[in-house]
C-alpha cells in the first residue's frame, strides 16, 4: 500500500527534527566535511554523531565518502541546501514579525500621558 504524500512529508520533516541533524546539514552545505571536523564543530559524543549521521544516510539526504582512513559526509543533492535556506527565510520573517509585535507591546506599555484638562476661567466657575 502506498503512503499518502502528506504522510511521507511528515516522516521527512520528523527525520529532520533533531538539532544535531540540522547542524550537520548546515555544515555540509558548502561541500563534503570529514567526520573529525563535524565532531570539532558540534559538541557531541562520537557515538551520538554516528547515530545521527546514520539516520541522515538511511534517509538518502547525505552520502558518505571514504578517502583512505578519512570518512567525509556530503549532501546527496542541492535541494537540501535550498530547503535550509527556505527555512532561514521563513524564520527570519517570523522573528521579524515577532520583534515588530514586541515593539508594539512595549510601546503600548509606556505610560500614557494624562489628558490635559482645560482650565476653566474663574468667572465661569459657578
Amino acid at each position: 500500500m502506498q503512503v499518502p504524500l502528506y504522510q511521507a512529508k511528515a516522516e521527512f520533516f520528523r527525520m529532520l527534527g533533531h538539532p544535531v541533524r540540522i547542524r550537520v546539514l548546515e555544515l555540509l552545505q558548502h561541500g563534503p566535511v570529514p567526520v573529525r571536523d563535524l565532531l570539532a564543530d558540534i559538541d557531541i559524543e562520537p557515538s551520538s554523531l554516528s547515530q545521527q549521521l546514520a539516520v541522515l544516510r538511511r534517509s538518502g539526504i547525505v552520502v558518505s565518502v571514504r578517502e583512505g582512513s578519512t570518512v567525509s559526509y556530503a549532501l546527496a543533492g542541492g535541494d537540501v541546501a535550498e530547503l535550509l535556506r527556505a527555512a532561514r527565510r521563513i524564520l527570519t520573517e517570523l522573528l521579524a514579525g515577532q520583534s515588530e509585535l514586541l515593539a508594539e507591546l512595549r510601546q503600548s506599555d509606556a505610560p500614557v500621558p494624562s489628558p490635559s484638562v482645560p482650565s476653566v476661567p474663574k468667572s465661569r466657575q459657578g
